[in-house]
């Protein structure tokens, strides 16, 4: 900006010029609250209008100064187009048009900006005429440009900015808020107000089956991809394959000397893995029911393990604050995961980048690449342990489980999206189906239900303990959805086994959604 005293005064001492004076007055406030302000001013000096016309000049039309290499070669062969003999009118073969007429310029080797030349054609706008008459020697008038400069297509953000700010001055009529000139002033059309997205309807979960046999607290679990039976491991280190259907016991497996954290089944072998607090990663083949394979190299309990889907490769974290990655036919450690500083609870494996997800009791999570075996990015949202992590089955999506909140985001960056709130309790175990149910479980018993969509809680509710168990046993450590997602298994401390189902006579007249809309809802 050029600063110029504005008490100066002329030769010959007379007043200053009030019209300049009040024109530099009206552009240092244009510049200073511009950004905050709905209106717009328009008073600018000839000098300022002319360097104004020139700069989009220059934009517009300094890619075509010169003409194409075919052109070029045509005219060496003797054909000479109407550009080369000058009738265009521009000098140095520079010639275009903005929708109204050709456009005439002349690059200045001083100041390496188009100067407009007189004595040609010059474009035409609605209410400007440019001729020789009013523009001669490079010289047109302040009204002439002004009116140029009025006449030219809006930008694509101009157009954008127009659209939001005729949206924003819509919802306020309609919200019977008066649309003053503010509401459409810059800060408030560039920023985008956040609005609830109304949750779907989903029909409550209720107690269908109640499955004992272990003699500890039931720590991990895993569905077959045939969703025929499904294997949970417990505090009293064995691992037991039950009935999906009717939950009757099919086969107790011993091999374990502490508590069973982590199972999964592969869907491509007849392999079953398993982890513990023994700081052994076992596998199992089910044809044989026995141990084929172990995994050493952990150095203190394995509280996590999951499959990757489409590769012979498994990953396995625990307490010593590492997440490993395992051949799984050769037994070898291809990665050794390190980053985190505390306890890694959870470790989760997806097709994409970032293949591996960990969540870890230093209130961190760690998206990894497989390839390189180094980190992503970490995620620092969460104040307390991430005990769960669970990722959406059709989604590109997935959720972490903590004290303080549960937290939705979204891959490959891990943006975040939002926040599953209320639910206040420790978080061990969290669950989604295809349904967009989300499942989160608490170290107290409770029980959280929420749209995965609109991270509303349609329904809250406390486990029951088995007769005989005290109340304190009434924590939940795993769960998962069965293949189907119409039924949901959950792992207490009460040593037994429950599986839930929607309510078949539910209906949305019912149980009508207890829904309002906020604001600003998410927060970190």
């Amino acid at each position: 900006m050029e600063y110029v005293n504005d008490n100066e005064q002329s030769p010959d001492n007379s007043p200053p010029d009030l019209t300049k004076l009040l024109q530099r007055s009206v552009k240092r406030t244009k510049a200073m609250f511009q950004s905050g302000t709905g209106t717009n001013f328009l008073l600018e000096d000839d000098e300022s209008q002319q360097v104004k016309l020139r700069i989009k000049i220059n934009d517009e039309y300094s890619d075509v100064q010169q003409l194409p290499a075919s052109l070029l070669a045509q005219q060496s062969r003797g054909k000479k187009r109407p550009l080369e003999t000058g009738e265009s009118g521009l000098d140095n073969g520079a010639s275009e048009t903005n929708g109204t007429g050709p456009v005439s310029m002349q690059l200045d080797n001083n100041e390496h900006l188009p100067q407009i030349t007189g004595g040609h054609t010059y474009p035409s706008a609605s209410g400007v005429s440019l001729s020789e008459d009013n523009a001669v020697e490079g010289q047109v008038s302040a009204n002439t440009i002004q009116k140029l400069v009025d006449n030219l297509p809006p930008s694509r953000v101009q157009q954008e900015a127009a659209k939001t700010a005729h949206g924003v001055v819509a919802i306020r009529q309609k919200a019977g808020i008066n649309a003053t000139p503010f509401a459409t002033s810059g800060s408030l059309v560039r920023r985008q107000v956040p609005r609830a997205q109304r949750p779907n309807w989903h029909a409550p979960w209720k107690l269908m089956r109640v499955i004992s046999g272990h003699l500890g607290w039931v720590r991990s679990i895993a569905v077959e991809p045939g969703n025929k039976w499904f294997v949970t491991g417990a505090g009293d280190r064995t691992i037991k394959i039950w009935d999906l259907a009717s939950g009757t016991l099919k086969l107790t497996l011993t091999g374990h000397i502490s508590t069973v954290r982590g199972l999964a089944v592969s869907p491509r072998h007849p392999y079953l893995f398993s982890c513990g607090e023994d700081k052994m990663v076992k596998c199992w083949d089910l044809e044989q029911n026995k141990v084929i394979r172990h995994y050493h190299g952990h150095l203190s309990g394995v509280y996590s393990l999951s499959l990757h889907p489409t590769l012979d490769i498994l990953a396995t974290a625990g307490r010593d604050a590492t997440a490993r990655v395992w051949d799984m036919r050769t037994k070898q450690c291809i990665h050794v995961l390190s980053g985190h500083s505390s306890t890694v609870a959870d470790v989760k494996c997806q097709e994409v980048d970032p293949q591996i997800i960990t969540g870890s009791m230093d209130s961190t999570i760690r998206l990894w690449d497989l390839a390189a075996g180094k980190t992503m990015a970490t995620l620092t949202h969460h104040k307390k342990s991430v005990r769960a992590l669970a990722i959406h089955p059709a989604e590109f999506t997935f959720a972490s489980g903590s004290a303080d909140n549960i937290k939705q985001w979204k891959c490959p960056e891990g943006t975040f999206m939002q926040n599953f709130e209320n639910h206040r309790a420790i978080i061990n175990t969290l669950a989604v189906n295809v349904d967009n149910v989300l499942f989160s479980g608490a170290d107290n018993g409770s029980m959280a239900f929420w749209d995965w969509k609109s991270a509303y809680k349609f329904q809250s509710l406390e486990t029951t303990v088995q007769p005989g168990s005290l109340e304190s046993e009434a924590g939940i450590f795993a769960s998962t959805f069965d293949r189907t997602g119409l039924r949901l298994i959950t792992c207490e401390a009460d040593k037994t086994v429950k599986i839930w189902r929607e309510d078949p006579n539910a209906t949305p007249e019912t149980h009508p959604i207890d829904w309002k809309p906020t604001l600003i809802r998410t927060r970190y």
